[in-house]
């Protein structure tokens, strides 16, 4: 209620009821004066109905403009993109994207463990930072690093940005994807140019593991990657949709992406504005 209450406050709510009030009144007053060619003295014995005509008029102004989940589906190419409050990893129905560093490390304190790979570590491996490593390091044979960061604790090689482990728990497929580089500090940072390539090798990945099964991934830009004051959450939203939708144009990647995003900051989002941006990425005839 509280997300409803902040969405009818905005000036896009407001526009749209308006807009959509006044078309809705628009075709009523067309239709009154259509029926008094041929019941001209019916309107003077019922003034009223105009009252009634305002009214009727708000009233589907509001219908029509009241904020509905934020989702869009597409015809071409066939696929659903949502933004949804909730905990990613309580989505069991979906294959999971986990944004890392070039270096994929894992432990803190070069990780947070409130972050969202510090989640994943503690509830998917349990706090099991020999087993996480075995598997990436599995995954990660064949793949050539691009150098060894000198004087660097913890994990010291770097991979390609775009880098994406594949890590397999029966149906499931989790998506490991280096969106960050790592620097000497231990420190993390990207540029949304990175970021942008990044998706796109993630795409690569879903398209050809996921079997086109629903994935989830969180808002990416924010914490450690220090890219809140260039790709702030609503800008991250619509970085991933264009760049799934530009992807899934190409070739299609899977039949749904949700992005989720945690409860506090959904609460924050213009939600009338990222559903007019998703309604924008449908392809113009």
């Amino acid at each position: 209620m509280r997300s409803v209450a902040r969405d009818i406050r905005t000036a896009r709510f407001w526009k749209s009821q308006i807009t959509q009030a006044l078309a809705s009144f628009g075709f009523l007053a067309a239709s009154a004066g259509l029926a008094g060619l041929f019941w001209p003295d019916f309107f003077k014995s019922n003034a009223w109905l105009v009252f009634a005509a305002v009214m009727l008029s708000l009233g589907y102004g509001g219908v029509r403009a009241w904020p509905r989940p934020i989702q869009a589906k597409y015809r071409v190419p066939e696929t659903l993109i949502k933004v949804v409050r909730g905990d990613l990893f309580l989505q069991h129905d979906a294959h999971l994207v986990i944004g890392f560093s070039d270096t994929f490390d894992t432990a803190s304190p070069y990780i947070a463990t409130a972050s969202v790979q510090g989640q994943f570590l503690n509830r998917v491996y349990g706090n099991d930072i020999s087993k996480l490593d075995a598997d990436i390091e599995r995954e990660l044979l064949g793949v050539e690093t691009i150098e060894t960061i000198p004087g660097k604790d913890g994990k010291s090689r770097r991979y390609p940005l775009g880098t994406t482990v594949i890590l397999r728990e029966n149906w499931r497929r989790y998506f490991l994807i280096a969106y960050t580089a790592m620097d000497s500090q231990s420190s993390a940072s990207s540029t949304p140019d990175a970021v942008w390539r990044s998706l796109n090798e993630l795409w690569n990945a879903v398209r050809s593991t996921s079997n086109g099964s629903k994935v989830c991934m969180p808002i990416i830009g924010g914490g450690q990657s220090k890219l809140s004051p260039v790709l702030p959450a609503l800008d991250s939203v619509r970085f991933i949709a264009m760049s799934f939708m530009l992807a899934s144009r190409a070739r299609p990647v899977c039949s749904e992406l949700a992005i989720v995003v945690p409860s506090e900051q959904f609460d924050t989002l213009d939600h009338l504005e990222i559903q007019a941006f998703l309604d924008s990425l449908r392809l113009s005839r």
